[in-house]
């Protein structure tokens, strides 16, 4: 700990209670305390002061934990209790944890969880790069046009972004895999509506070195020491600046660089469905 102390912030998320973004939202609602005094944002926490989240007393943990879980479809990524399918109450998991990341409600795959906040924002950050595969069935067969479509970058204009290139491989008639360094909200299913596909089915099989192996859907199991070892040093160099570089950001209309839309008759392509 620092010898001014931590941001309260900080303090909340390595004690394993939420991300930093959660302690943020949660000190300006004013559900923390210090010494029993209301924290305010960019409150500091000196040694031995008694930190209350939401009336009890967060007590740090010193077990690291980091589990690979195959998140189901209909299953929430948040600790919020008011949804009632979130993945916390679902797994019944016996210490405080919280997910690295969504993936949508409807989609299945790989979820990491973790008491350790820091690692969250080194393996969400954009910027850094670090890659997420996912199998994806459409609901059409797959032509090579439509994979170099997604392949090259997508404009989704109600986001105002062009998605990265990424890397993609036809793995059957209506099948593919897709390597992202991204995760806009619904992405893969904004992508594929671009160019008038829909998704079927989408399972994410790896997160950097984490891979979803064998597990089925609703099973978990703690990350070894080795993957955890090689993911560290993946993310040690890793950024927790913003989650998107601002050359990024809400590209304006008629942006230079932006995927031009395929013209309806030579691709079936339509307007995007709102």
């Amino acid at each position: 700990m620092e010898q001014d102390g931590v941001r309260i912030n900080k303090y909340l998320s390595e004690a394993g209670v939420c991300s930093r973004r959660e302690a943020d939202r949660e000190v300006a609602a004013g559900h923390v305390t210090v010494d029993g005094v209301t924290a305010e944002m960019g409150t500091r926490v000196a040694p031995g002061q008694a930190v209350c989240f939401r009336g009890r007393l967060v007590e740090k943990e010193d077990e690291r934990i980091l589990l690979a879980l195959y998140k189901p479809p209909g299953i929430v990524c948040t600790a919020e209790k008011r949804e009632k399918n979130n993945v916390i109450d679902f797994l019944h998991y016996p210490k405080r944890i919280y997910p690295v990341g969504r993936l949508d409600k409807n989609s299945e795959g790989l979820l990491l969880l973790t008491n350790q906040g820091d690692m969250v924002n080194r393996i969400m950050r954009a910027g850094n790069l670090h890659e997420k595969e996912y199998i994806v069935t459409v609901n059409k067969p797959v032509t090579e046009r439509f994979l170099r479509g997604l392949a090259g970058g997508v404009p989704l204009e109600e986001l105002q972004v062009t998605t990265r290139r990424c890397l993609v491989e036809r793995l059957g008639e209506r099948e593919f895999k897709i390597v992202l360094t991204q995760g806009l909200n619904r992405q893969i299913r904004r992508m594929c509506e671009y160019f008038d596909y829909r998704v079927v089915k989408l399972v994410r099989v790896r997160i950097m070195n984490i891979l979803l192996g064998d597990l089925k859907p609703g099973e978990y199991r703690p990350v070894t020491k080795e993957e955890y070892r090689t993911l560290a040093a993946l993310t040690a160099d890793s950024s927790n600046g913003p989650a998107y570089p601002k050359q990024e950001k809400r590209p304006q209309a008629g942006r230079e660089g932006m995927a031009k839309r395929p013209e309806k008759g030579r691709t079936g392509a339509r307007k995007e469905r709102s």
